[in-house]
């Protein structure tokens, strides 16, 4: 189901029985709070039964609360406040291990986008890379460190790498001024989604460029005009983005253009390793 569950609610509270209707109303006001509590812990905030809340999110027809709670958390993390990130997030922690909390979030995040990758989609992406004339990349706000790491490394392996310079509308549609059929354009977005990001990709795909989107599910605004759409599963730490997921996808995706480009790549890094060494570029550790 891709439609707003606010609305699927509305549309339904009509044929709700008396408990179900209490957890509408709650679901309404403090969706952000709702999103992360159990089938029994949101029953036992409004007085009704687990089972209760079940039938619930089958009556709304979801597959059971799971798929419900699903649809529901991919709806808050792109409405949320800051501030509310950070009630939330106080909230589902409350007295647990932070570090252990946190890190062990960041690795159920990779495993689950490893699972869910499209393989074919990663493999398209690597070509799309590799044939194109000229590389964009661009990225906003949080997502602008990930578009940075991953031009910083294109830029050693091709000479056509462009990071989408974002601090106004203007720099990104000045920057993508030529881009055309030949070019490949990389956006990267995570929510909160940038309305500039999904511009540009808007933009690129109307000229016809390969596009690519580096987000977080199918309900990203960027899907829509993307050629290829590679997932990884993020979360919100607080105000904080966590991205681990997102960069290890990037990584798997350098070292695969890498490999494609292996020949050329070694003569690159021999003539670097030259400069970096008569330019003391890097600090040398004592043997």
């Amino acid at each position: 189901m891709n439609r707003d569950i606010l609305t699927v609610i509305q549309e339904n509270m009509h044929a709700l029985s008396k408990g179900q209707k209490r957890i509408a109303n709650y679901i309404l006001t403090a969706y952000d709070k709702a999103a992360f509590m159990t089938a029994s812990r949101l029953g036992k905030k409004v007085n009704v039964s687990e089972s209760t809340v079940v039938r619930f999110a089958a009556e709304l027809g979801y597959d059971g609360y799971p798929d419900m709670q699903k649809s529901l958390q991919k709806m808050v993390r792109s409405r949320l406040t800051s501030v509310q990130r950070i009630e939330v997030t106080n909230d589902r922690i409350g007295n647990q291990d932070l570090l252990s909390t946190v890190l062990q979030s960041d690795i159920e995040k990779i495993r689950l986008t490893l699972e869910e990758v499209d393989r074919t989609a990663f493999e398209q992406t690597v070509e799309a890379i590799v044939s194109a004339r000229k590389i964009y990349v661009l990225g906003v706000r949080s997502s602008a460190s990930l578009a940075s790491f991953m031009a910083f490394y294109l830029n050693l392996i091709f000479d056509n790498v462009v990071l989408v310079p974002a601090n106004t509308a203007s720099e990104v549609f000045e920057t993508l001024l030529r881009v055309g059929e030949k070019d490949t354009v990389i956006g990267v977005s995570f929510p909160r989604y940038s309305s500039r990001t999904v511009q540009a990709m808007n933009f690129a795909s109307d000229r016809g460029a390969a596009t690519v989107a580096i987000t977080d599910s199918d309900a990203s605004p960027l899907v829509p005009f993307s050629r290829y759409t590679l997932k990884a599963r993020s979360d919100m730490v607080s105000f904080v983005d966590s991205l681990v997921a997102p960069l290890s996808l990037i990584n798997a995706l350098l070292v695969a253009v890498s490999r494609k480009k292996n020949d050329d790549l070694m003569h690159t890094f021999q003539s670097l390793e030259q400069i970096w060494d008569e330019y003391s570029v890097y600090e040398k550790v004592p043997e």
